[in-house]
C-alpha cells in the first residue's frame, strides 16, 4: 500500500480510505439519490464488494490518492476526497469530492477538506495544476470551486446523463501559484 498522509483541519481530518470503510455507510452513499444526484453513481446498485475492489485499486495506485473525510468530533466517516488520475509528468490532477452525509450539507465540510487536499496537492505531490469537471446542474460544487479559486476553463456541451437528461460540464482550473496567491491572502 501507497504511503498517503493523515491531513488535519479544525474540524475535520483525511486519512487514506481503507478496507474498514467498506463495512460503514460509504457504500450505501453511492446508491443514495440525493448523494448521487450529481455525479455517475447510483445508476446500479454499489456494494461493499464493490467498495472493496475499488479501495484495493486506489490504495496500490500512484496515480491516485483517496482520502476519507473524517469528522474529527465524532470520528465519523462523512465523505471521501482526491486526487485521482495524476499526471506526473505535466503536474496536474483531477479534484473529486464525495459528501455522503447529507446532514453535512452546507456546513464548509467540502471546503475545508478541498484546501488541505489543494495544500498536500501544490506543496507535497508538487502538483502544477489541479482541475475538476461537474455537472451544470451542480451549483454547490460551482460555488466550491470558485471559492477554491479555480477558474472556469470551459464547457463540454451535453457530455453527462443523469436520470436520462443531458447536461454540460463546467470545467474548472488552478494553477499552483494562483492557489497559493488565494490560499495566503485568507
Amino acid at each position: 500500500m501507497k504511503d498517503v498522509p493523515r491531513l488535519a483541519g479544525k474540524t475535520l481530518f483525511l486519512r487514506a480510505l481503507c478496507v474498514e470503510d467498506a463495512d460503514g455507510n460509504y457504500p450505501n452513499w453511492l446508491n443514495d439519490p440525493e448523494v448521487t444526484k450529481f455525479n455517475s453513481h447510483g445508476e446500479r446498485v454499489y456494494t461493499k464488494e464493490m467498495a472493496l475492489v475499488y479501495i484495493d485499486m486506489v490504495s496500490k495506485s500512484p496515480f491516485h490518492q483517496v482520502f476519507a473525510i473524517i469528522e474529527s468530533s465524532s470520528l465519523q466517516h462523512i465523505g471521501n476526497i482526491s486526487l485521482q488520475n495524476i499526471d506526473i509528468k505535466a503536474k496536474n490532477a483531477e479534484f473529486a469530492i464525495l459528501l455522503g452525509e447529507p446532514s453535512i450539507y452546507g456546513k464548509g465540510v467540502g471546503e475545508e477538506a478541498a484546501r488541505l487536499v489543494f495544500q498536500h496537492g501544490f506543496s507535497t505531490l508538487e502538483l502544477h495544476r489541479i482541475y475538476c469537471g461537474t455537472s451544470s446542474k451542480n451549483l454547490a460544487m460551482q460555488r466550491l470551486a470558485l471559492k477554491l479559486g479555480m477558474q472556469q476553463e470551459g464547457i463540454r456541451r451535453d457530455a453527462f446523463i443523469k436520470n436520462g437528461e443531458y447536461a454540460d460540464i463546467i470545467e474548472y482550473g488552478i494553477l499552483e501559484n494562483e492557489y497559493q496567491n488565494n490560499y495566503n491572502d485568507t
